[in-house]
């Protein structure tokens, strides 16, 4: 019985991780969470489960929601912005989704606002297609009332995020971002900026790393060109998929040092995401040129 209970643990555990970590936005938080779900799945009267998954689904999401409270608050007591922790998803080999919603760093970063009862509500819909009527059973809500948790925060993220771009304006903006970047090209970087970008730097007081966003077009770019000419130096950027998109990871003597994303929007690049604590790049190998 406890190699069956292992198997099924097993084969449900990718979406496991998938839930705990768009709620935690933590490899390390979600890797606990599912490790709980296991104790308790072992601990449990398996014989009267009638759905193995839904019973592990339903168990990691409430162990988040009672996780996101304290979480939150040490991320209060955070040093300099907080970013959710890079997670390899060049082949998707742990998160288990049927789409990639809510991988993003621009996308976690806005679910980290809403209450946990929405964000776990968005996260089971929109990423893993759970209907109204097993997201009311994870909350222990009414249908109505699940349904209602999820439209709050798909309105939250709309009015948050502008339209998306086509996968060709996208590389534009990429080229021009890092050709302008590489060559110190202020104009250039300017000319590819949205109005109201936000650049955000994660070093967690480990290292050297703007202890507040910088926000608005000309601020960002001249802070991005700053630290291309002091802290660059030596480093190459790998491009590589990280949080269900493309990625750079900047990598010096073998070593990397730092994940960074951006985000694009009709009117430009909207958001500039680097981590750099490392902590949170403790689980990313570069290997002769690749990350993963």
């Amino acid at each position: 019985m406890a190699t069956d209970a292992l198997t099924v643990f097993e084969t449900v555990r990718p979406r496991l991780f998938g839930i705990a970590y768009r709620m935690m936005g933590t490899v390390s938080e979600a890797e606990d969470l599912v490790q709980e779900a296991w104790l308790r799945w072992q601990g449990a009267d398996r014989g009267e489960v009638r759905e193995p998954a839904a019973f592990l689904a339903t168990t990691v999401t409430r162990l988040a929601l009672n996780e996101l409270e304290s979480a939150r608050a040490r991320r209060e007591q955070y040093v300099g912005p907080w970013l959710p922790e890079p997670v390899d998803t060049s082949a998707d080999p742990a998160l288990g989704a049927e789409r990639a919603e809510a991988l993003s760093f621009a996308v976690l970063m806005l679910l980290e606002r809403l209450p946990p009862a929405e964000r776990a509500a968005y996260v089971l819909h929109e990423a893993f297609d759970y209907p109204y009527r097993r997201i009311a059973e994870v909350l222990e809500t009414s249908e109505a009332n699940a349904r209602q948790l999820a439209s709050r925060a798909r309105a939250h993220l709309a009015r948050e995020r502008a339209a998306s771009v086509t996968p060709a304006e996208r590389e534009r903006l990429l080229g021009a971002f890092l050709a302008a970047a590489q060559t110190g090209d202020l104009e250039g970087l300017e000319a590819v900026l949205s109005e109201d970008i936000v650049a955000f730097s994660d070093g967690g007081g480990a290292v050297h790393a703007a202890r507040r966003p910088v926000v608005g077009r000309e601020k960002v770019a001249a802070y991005l060109l700053g630290v291309v000419d002091k802290f660059l130096d030596g480093v190459a950027f790998v491009p590589a998929a990280y949080n269900g998109d493309l990625a750079f990871v900047g990598v010096r003597a073998g070593a990397p040092m730092s994940v960074f994303a951006l985000d694009f929007g009709p009117d430009g690049i909207r958001g500039f995401y680097n981590v750099m604590n490392p902590a949170k790049l403790s689980r990313i190998e570069v290997l002769s040129g690749h990350s993963g």
